[in-house]
């Protein structure tokens, strides 16, 4: 069953913060969307650690994602990717921020889905953009058009992140609005039965003040 919750929190309550801390929350969503800065600010929010499972991979293997990505292929880094995440999910709550692409495989998404509480950060393709041009390391658009890159990922990838039980608009707006939605997005997916655990949620309620 799912449930739309558009609520914004504007101080949510100790007692709320913690149904939103209850389970590990998985970040997923394409690249420059903002899992890391908003993962940071959303685990700063509830209390738990933060991990980057890109930051994860490159500290493990010594190497940079974009040198693993050139020197033995996207497969190779999957794979590695893969068995980091499940390391990283050990039951304890934390905020994880996945790479863009590994909700997109498999396995990896099967044990996000059955290990976290997944949250896929979406966000047009102009803001997408914007945001992948202050880095110059990622493999996937070295040497292309970022948004030609973006769109075919975005028609790709999209179907597979909904299958996400919550879904947060990441706007251009302060990133406060986004964390704020995410959390009542976990107090409503963590608060109700789990028929009815689903729930999705959009940041764009932030501007509105829409109500649930």
């Amino acid at each position: 069953m799912e449930c739309d919750a558009k609520i914004l929190i504007d101080e949510p309550s100790s007692a709320a913060l913690r149904v939103a801390a209850m389970r590990p929350v998985t970040l997923v969503g394409l690249m420059g969307v903002g899992k890391t800065t908003i993962g940071r600010r959303l685990a700063a929010r509830l209390d738990l650690p933060f991990v980057d499972a890109d930051a994860e991979i490159e500290l493990a293997s010594g190497m940079a994602v974009s040198e693993i990505f050139e020197r033995f292929g996207e497969a190779h880094f999957r794979d590695g990717e893969r068995r980091v995440i499940a390391r990283l999910i050990d039951g304890a709550p934390k905020v994880i921020a996945a790479g863009g692409g590994a909700f997109i495989d498999g396995d990896t998404r099967a044990l996000i889905l059955a290990r976290t509480l997944a949250v896929w950060l979406d966000a047009d393709i102009a803001t997408l953009v914007a945001r992948v041009k202050r880095r110059e390391t990622r493999p996937l658009l070295k040497g292309k058009d970022a948004g030609a890159v973006l769109t075919a990922l975005a028609a790709k990838r999209n179907p597979i992140y909904a299958e996400a039980p919550i879904h947060v608009g990441s706007k251009r707006g302060p990133h406060a609005e986004t964390v704020d939605a995410i959390i009542a997005a976990l107090v409503a997916a963590n608060s109700g039965p789990p028929a009815a655990a689903a729930a999705r949620t959009d940041a764009a309620a932030a501007d509105t003040g829409s109500p649930p």
